[in-house]
């Protein structure tokens, strides 16, 4: 699915809807060139589901947690991370027990999780000009019940955005 986001709020906007949606076990891989727009839908993610008051990058944390009455929520930037191997040192084998969202998810290589949502922020390009718009396209990665269950939230957040 593909939803044209038109500034920062509707970014935000994204991360909340999906917010509302999450359980435990659910992980948000975020993917998107630097300043597209994955650290802003963490922060209307996050502020939808806790009493946050800021919700920093975690580009030198590299992770930040936050309690919500859904559970734990988890929030990596991978950028500065060497090696896929070093996401271990983070707790990554406790994902499952968590709501993770991680931007430059790609550079946990071979140990993302068989179950996940991937949301791919990228800015809206005409005839080689970039606009102020963006947009992201949600994939589903996952078994039948997982990808049921978002088929379903996908077509209430859809109706959010029209």
């Amino acid at each position: 699915m593909r939803i044209e986001l038109k500034d920062e709020n509707d970014t935000l906007k994204l991360g909340a809807l999906l917010a509302k949606n999450a359980r435990i076990g659910d992980f948000f891989a975020l993917y998107g060139d630097l300043g597209a727009g994955k650290t802003t839908f963490s922060r209307g993610f996050i502020s939808e589901l806790t009493d946050a008051e800021e919700v920093p990058s975690p580009t030198f944390t590299i992770l930040q947690t936050y309690d919500s009455e859904m559970g734990e929520i988890w929030h990596f930037d991978l950028y500065r991370i060497e090696s896929p191997d070093d996401i271990w040192e983070l707790g990554w084998e406790e994902i499952s027990e968590k709501i993770t969202l991680c931007e430059w998810v790609e550079r946990a290589g071979q140990y993302l999780p068989q179950q996940r949502l991937e949301i791919y922020v990228e800015f809206v390009t005409k005839e080689n000009v970039t606009l102020p718009a963006r947009a992201a396209l949600l994939k589903i990665v996952g078994g039948k019940e997982y990808t049921e269950y978002w088929q379903h939230r996908f077509r209430d957040l859809y109706n959010e955005f029209i």
